[in-house]
């Protein structure tokens, strides 16, 4: 497969796991009735794997 149809799947694939995300944290807000779906301190924990997570997916070849 080659870079750019790659990259352009990698993005396909991201917008669709953020819609999941955004729609998800809205449901949550509404249900339990906030303005905001998430806390600072839960915002930051979701960043930090979100990172570990990109870390690994960049070390898949390296074995």
């Amino acid at each position: 497969m080659n870079k750019s149809r790659t990259i352009l799947y990698g993005a396909l694939i991201g917008a669709f796991t953020g819609l999941i995300a955004a729609v998800l944290l809205t449901r949550r807000a509404e249900k339990h009735e906030r303005e905001t779906a998430i806390t600072t301190s839960e915002g930051l924990k979701l960043g930090v794997l979100v990172f570990g997570l990109l870390r690994a997916i960049a070390s898949l070849g390296d074995d």
